[in-house]
């Protein structure tokens, strides 16, 4: 898989996330090693979710982990909190808020 599918994928997952009741900023970077590797962020602001292939400087959390256990998060198949205790993600930054990214993934529109 290349990177690009791999993105476009992951993005039309993410996209499905309601945070229209997330009233904080939460900026999130991914960075996917292996197979797809290269770089993406998940910003909400304003109620508004947004992904993009860009890095993130001013992030809150950085996520570093392969596609496949970035995609296995995305389709609810693998819990983001147990991927870190699996050593399949690791987390850099404020935790409070990459803890919140379950939420994200929790909360596919209806």
């Amino acid at each position: 898989m290349k990177y690009a599918d791999f993105f476009a994928d992951i993005k039309s997952r993410f996209m499905e996330a309601d945070v229209s009741d997330i009233h904080e900023h939460l900026a999130y970077q991914f960075n996917i090693t292996g197979e797809a590797a290269g770089i993406f962020y998940v910003e909400v602001k304003d109620g508004k979710l947004y992904v993009e292939p860009y890095e993130y400087y001013d992030r809150d959390a950085m996520f570093t982990g392969s596609a496949e256990t970035f995609m296995k998060i995305a389709e609810g198949k693998l819990d983001p909190v147990a991927a870190v205790g699996l050593m399949k993600l690791k987390v850099e930054g404020n935790i409070d808020k990459a803890l919140r990214f379950k939420e994200l993934i929790d909360s596919k529109r209806k």
